[in-house]
């Protein structure tokens, strides 16, 4: 069986959406409060090169300008930002 290969093209950085790619709605509820860890930014570290928007599962994770910002009422913590992040701008804290 052949694998279904996409078309290779090259992404501009202006061409990524600033925000998540979908409204709120029907299936997408607020976090309800049993996350127990989530990620804090760095905007020192940050250069803004959008892997973590890129991997994040949720699509919580968006373009303010030039760096990265967290929608924390639909971030489940599950850290797959941070260890996508190469140069340690995200860290994972307690929940407070």
């Amino acid at each position: 069986m052949k694998p279904y290969l996409r078309e290779n093209k090259k992404w501009n950085l202006s061409e990524i959406p600033e925000a998540t790619a979908y409204e709120a709605g029907f299936l997408v509820t607020r976090n309800a409060g049993w996350r127990n860890i989530r990620p804090v930014i760095n905007s020192e570290k940050c250069i803004g090169c959008l892997q973590c928007y890129l991997y994040c599962p949720d699509g919580v994770i968006y373009k303010n300008n030039g760096k990265v910002s967290i929608d924390y009422d639909f971030c489940k913590g599950c850290g797959i930002c941070k260890k996508i992040c190469k140069l340690g701008a995200i860290e994972m804290e307690a929940e407070k």
